[in-house]
């Protein structure tokens, strides 16, 4: 099938699917009234995640500020090591909401062993009053030979001990592991509901095991994913669908004001990729379909930026001299928020090229793609893991094979020549993002889905008649 034909079939599936539409219809409408209902006591939520605030993960702030705006309460506590030379997200929320005030940072672990253990026995001395259940189990695990790291572990629970939470929200699996071992130890109270969303349903449980999450599914309240494709993955790994939900990542429309689009210069092409730079981003694709392009139309200035850091800049860069593409392909690192979005409205096309990891590792339908359609971008994406639930085929975009660099430059080559496309491309993908991906919307869901984690059968108190850790605590974290 030609383009022209695919655009004439994409045109006429512009609904979202059966199965997205119904993604909010797992709650009863009575319940959601009554979920909604003013009379509901604010919420305490603690989101756990590895670090904050990411630039990889500014979903953690939409949603925390989400919270805030409904009048809940809301923690952050950081479990991993903080990495030097990780960008921080600066975004406006964050100073806004004064969230680093409400982020509560793993107590720093001494290198030196004996320290390490000094200051371990001083925490459970200096902690015993706020939540002595925690120091027994924690020195009974210890008694009886535990291989976990349970220092590390005692460190990540510090920020923890003696407070109380009604949610206590892992953002993403591994965290929900590690989540597990602290709520089991004593160390965290209130319901554990535990967010996919990427790797640790991919590259984690391909390294792990199809088993990993076998005891986080038993006692969970509530899973989320932010997808239909990682929905089907979690179900084949044994989650009660009764108490797993899609709920995607939102963006707020309202902040991104697309430029007027005629089709830009006739002698201009200017596209943007933003992204990690790791293998799944599949940039390296891209790069070789922009040569082939560059090759065959010199008629067209054509013009790439790619946005982000991570592990394959220098291979990028040398493959950017092997291409000879220099002059065409521009490498910034990471940029705030509002110059991200300065460089997309700048923009003409955005290119998503995602493929599989040789570790497994894929994508969700990505917030920065949402980003750009909502600034009314036509992108070119891959036919890979959640994005064809973002990316409308023919209509709002255009999607090809992973790793398929000739149909990346044949797609663009056909945006090229249909400039007149551009614009209702644009507008097809900022409804479609508007309608399935508002973050309003989407954080008054969340609520819901915390009213009914309060009231999901709460599973049997774990007692301690042998060492329990095993299986619980991801090594990724501690």
């Amino acid at each position: 099938m030609n383009l022209p034909e695919l655009l004439a079939l994409g045109s006429q599936r512009i609904s979202f699917g059966a199965s997205r539409q119904t993604m909010f219809a797992r709650f009863p409408a009575a319940a959601r009234a009554s979920a909604s209902a003013s009379n509901h006591k604010p919420l305490s939520v603690a989101f756990l995640v590895s670090d904050f605030p990411l630039l990889s993960e500014s979903f953690v702030i939409n949603q925390a500020v989400g919270l805030i705006e409904r009048g809940h309460k809301v923690d952050i506590y950081t479990l991993g090591k903080r990495q030097p030379g990780v960008p921080e997200l600066q975004h406006g929320d964050v100073e806004r909401c004064r969230l680093l005030d409400r982020t509560h940072r793993a107590i720093a672990v001494p290198e030196s062993r004996w320290r390490r253990t000094l200051k371990g026995v001083g925490l459970l001395m200096a902690n015993f009053r706020n939540n002595p259940k925690f120091c027994w189990r924690w020195s009974k695990a210890a008694l009886l030979g535990e291989r976990t790291n349970l220092l590390r572990l005692l460190y990540a629970a510090a920020p923890l001990l003696g407070k109380s939470h009604d949610i206590m929200h892992c953002q993403f699996g591994t965290i929900g592991l590690t989540g597990l071992t602290l709520h089991r130890l004593g160390a965290i109270r209130g319901r554990l509901v535990t967010t996919f969303r990427g790797y640790d349903i991919s590259q984690y449980v391909r390294t792990c095991g199809d088993r990993v999450y076998e005891n986080l599914f038993r006692k969970g309240a509530l899973f989320i994913t932010n997808c239909a494709f990682f929905e089907g993955r979690l179900l084949k790994l044994g989650c009660d669908p009764a108490r797993l939900i899609v709920l995607p990542s939102g963006i707020d429309c309202a902040r991104f004001s697309p430029r007027g689009r005629v089709g830009g210069r006739d002698d201009a092409l200017r596209l943007v990729t933003i992204g990690r730079l790791v293998e799944k981003k599949g940039i390296e694709y891209a790069l070789r379909a922009v040569a082939k392009f560059a090759a065959a139309r010199p008629d067209v200035d054509v013009k790439y930026t790619i946005i982000g850091d991570g592990p394959l800049w220098e291979p990028l860069l040398r493959l950017i001299e092997e291409l000879r593409i220099n002059d065409a392909v521009t490498m910034l690192s990471w940029r705030n928020h509002q110059q991200i979005i300065d460089i997309l409205r700048d923009s003409d096309v955005f290119l998503g090229p995602s493929v599989t990891g040789a570790d497994g590792n894929q994508d969700a339908p990505i917030n920065t793609l949402k980003e750009a359609m909502a600034l009314e971008l036509p992108v070119i994406a891959t036919w890979h893991g959640g994005i064809p639930e973002l990316v409308q085929d023919g209509v709002s975009g255009l999607l090809v094979p992973e790793r398929d660099a000739d149909a990346i430059a044949k797609a663009l080559d056909y945006l090229a020549n249909h400039r007149h496309l551009w614009a209702r491309m644009g507008r097809a993908g900022r409804a479609f993002v508007d309608a399935h991906y508002n973050l309003h919307a989407l954080n008054d869901e969340l609520v819901n889905i915390y009213r009914k984690a309060s009231i999901v059968k709460r599973s049997p108190d774990v007692r301690f008649a042998r060492s329990p850790f095993k299986l619980y605590q991801s090594k990724d974290l501690i």
